[in-house]
């Protein structure tokens, strides 16, 4: 695909419904399979229940960036803990650990944007197609091989020791 203007609307992106811990959902809205680009790179929202999670985890290639769009939570960032919510802009350099916690009353909704591409690909493997209007899901499972698709796809090494989104820190 060559370089070319994309405008598209939420009813006409891929969707995919997220399993547990996250129990959300997540668009696509950019990725080089959407629309030809020279510098590759993956554009979406996602969006967390109330007491979900995005577990702690690394890229080891690639350079991320979250926009807080809606809802109130956590990100833990390299072990340190930041109150997020409307405005909140986050950048995460390759190889630090960051996870994202919903511990507010309603969906904590972002933008991201991975630098080069491939988040849009871990999403499709791990979830379950996504309509606009379709009922949301009951908690499904994530997959049972989710961390080879998890090395095949952006992320780095699982991680030993992962913070619990369950403690505050004090």
């Amino acid at each position: 695909m060559s370089p070319a203007v994309h405008v598209s609307d939420a009813g006409s992106r891929e969707s995919y419904w997220q399993p547990v811990p996250a129990n959300g959902y997540v668009d696509v809205a950019l990725a080089p399979h959407v629309v030809g680009m020279e510098h590759p790179f993956g554009l979406g929202t996602q969006s967390v229940a109330p007491g979900g999670y995005v577990r702690e985890h690394t890229h080891e290639h690639n350079e991320e960036a979250i926009y807080v769009i809606e809802g109130s939570g956590r990100a833990v960032i390299a072990g340190e803990e930041y109150p997020i919510g409307p405005d909140s802009a986050i950048f995460i350099p390759k190889n630090v650990r960051h996870m994202f916690i919903n511990d507010g009353e309603a969906h904590l909704r972002w933008v991201w944007l991975i630098v080069p591409n491939g988040l849009e690909d871990f999403f499709r493997l791990i979830g379950r197609p996504r309509k606009p209007g379709d009922r949301v899901p009951s908690n499904f499972p994530r997959p049972e091989n989710v961390l080879e698709i998890e090395r095949q796809t952006v992320f780095g090494a699982d991680i030993a020791d992962k913070f619990d989104p369950l403690k505050r820190s004090t």
